[in-house]
């Protein structure tokens, strides 16, 4: 890669500004940890992991919580790079992911161990597909490390996470981490070129058939995403964090900031029992969380979206909620995070696109000739697993660059329509026609036409209050341009969605639309 980051995201938490008796991170349950305890078994994780060779893999299956983040840095400390375990994988494709990464070491809750053992029927037929903890890859054997109280299925002679670093008061000390875990070199080097060069994670993109493409950062591009994060939404000691997102937790912890997770109560309650001073939340999670309250804390001074588009109809029950925070939108690809952070004022101003923002400092783009954005950066991952290393990344998104340098989203290449030799493309539309009054949310999606190849164009909507039909169609034509106008326009109770960020299943929403027309059911 071009670019050089000599970043190290384990030293940012470790050598990072806080005090050791702050407060590092708040659990679900409200329970604290402080950053000399999380140094110090950050540093007992390493340890016992020594002599990992550095990006080994390591198998990791810790439920969202402090262990997790404790296990997490102490794997990446010691060498290792983390590999997710996805409980909702088919289990051809998950034997297809290990084999890609083979791990040395597995780190689990011990109920995931039981769940993937002794009552791995039960759990199949609630939809987890554990691989099995014990021998992940027949015949390659593993060590094991879990978090929780010992129960069947946890294999014999695993480390019990609660049992290291017991009695060590060490945490005024500077952590000595080299890659191996071993102590052998100081803090300080930790920060160098060879460390930020590790591989620290892999995460396998989405899809469920075909060869398995996993996305490799390293100790460094992780980093640099922190940064990039800590130089659009600045952060002090005295801030807390309200978020379940590691890159957004990270940098909190970087900063020296309070991370606090959440738990399972009410999300606008939690913010103001935790004292948060900013929050992450994926726009269609918000939108069900504001339902239920009228304001937001006024102790809230930064509302971050992400992981999805923003629809203007969330983004105005956002700033109606919070009219003393701000509220930004954060453009991030799991090969390159963040890219672009945009104003909620900018992007209901924006009527031609989805406003993504300016990008951020050092990150760079390119729009190719047929629209797709290209980005590269320090924050670009190292390249696929086993795949030559990544000069720029393929979005996949189609974009422009308006009059001020800001990225403005046309959507998806893939959702790209094609209707009597137009291209249409509909995250150009898309974000106007919500902002209309009585829309919750719209989509424009292609119904293909089996005889002709064409495309029947419908716009689908969720309606919100005083949504009116009539009113509807006579306003598109001031939000659409003549020759995209939608065939046809269905109404929906919600729009189907999927994966762990509820985002919108384009594929299922145009065979719902599809269905409504066979029954005579559109709008």
């Amino acid at each position: 890669m071009d670019d050089v980051w000599t970043g190290d995201v384990v030293g940012d938490v470790l050598d990072g500004p806080a005090r050791h008796g702050q407060v590092a991170i708040i659990d679900g349950r409200g329970r604290t940890l402080t950053y000399g305890e999380l140094r110090r078994r950050v540093r007992a994780v390493a340890g016992a992991m020594a002599g990992l060779a550095p990006g080994e893999p390591v198998l990791f299956a810790v439920r969202p919580g402090p262990d997790a983040v404790v296990c997490a840095l102490g794997a990446v400390a010691a060498g290792g790079m983390l590999v997710l375990a996805d409980p909702g994988l088919a289990p051809t494709v998950a034997a297809a992911r290990l084999r890609l990464a083979p791990p040395r070491w597995v780190i689990a809750d011990s109920l995931v161990y039981a769940l993937g053992g002794p009552l791995r029927a039960l759990a199949a037929r609630r939809g987890l597909h554990l691989p099995h903890l014990r021998d992940p890859v027949p015949g390659r054997p593993v060590r094991h490390l879990y978090a929780g109280r010992r129960l069947p299925g946890v294999p014999r002679g695993a480390i019990r996470l609660g049992s290291l670093g017991a009695g060590d008061h060490s945490a005024d000390r500077p952590p000595a981490l080299g890659v191996d875990g071993s102590g052998a070199s100081a803090a300080a080097g930790a920060r160098g070129p060879s460390h930020a060069g590790q591989p620290a994670v892999v995460a396998f993109t989405s899809g469920t058939t075909g060869r398995p493409r996993g996305v490799v950062h390293t100790r460094g591009s992780l980093a640099a995403g922190s940064a990039l994060f800590r130089a659009a939404v600045p952060l002090a000691d005295d801030d807390v964090v309200h978020t379940d997102q590691l890159m957004v937790g990270l940098p909190a912890l970087a900063a020296g900031a309070t991370w606090s997770l959440p738990g399972p109560g009410p999300w606008a309650a939690e913010l103001a029992a935790r004292g948060a001073t900013h929050a992450f939340q994926v726009p269609v999670r918000l939108d069900r969380a504001l339902r239920d309250t009228a304001a937001l804390p006024r102790r809230l001074r930064c509302l971050l979206l992400g992981t999805a588009p923003s629809p203007p109809a969330v983004l105005r029950r956002a700033r109606d909620a919070a009219p003393h925070a701000e509220i930004l939108s954060v453009y991030a690809l799991t090969e390159a995070l963040p890219v672009a952070v945009a104003r909620a004022e900018d992007k209901l101003a924006c009527r031609e696109g989805d406003l993504l923002g300016t990008p951020l400092p050092g990150v760079r783009t390119r729009i190719a000739d047929d629209g797709e954005l290209f980005v590269a950066g320090p924050q670009l991952a190292r390249g696929y697993l086993g795949e030559p290393p990544l000069r720029e990344v393929a979005t996949g998104d189609l974009a422009r660059l308006d009059g001020h340098g800001r990225l403005v989203l046309l959507g998806r290449k893939k959702d790209m329509l094609l209707r009597d030799g137009v291209n249409i493309y509909p995250g150009l539309y898309e974000p106007a026609i919500g902002a209309l009054p009585g829309v919750a949310e719209a989509a424009i999606v292609g119904v293909p036409d089996p005889e002709t190849g064409d495309e029947e164009v419908v716009l689908a909507v969720v309606p919100g209050p005083g949504f009116d039909a009539g009113a509807l169609r006579r306003a598109l034509p001031g939000v659409v341009d003549a020759g995209a106008l939608p065939d046809r326009v269905a109404v929906l109770d919600d729009f189907p969605r999927g994966g762990r960020t509820d985002k919108l299943d384009r594929a299922a929403l145009r065979a719902a639309v599809a269905r409504r027309e066979t029954r005579g059911a559109a709008g």
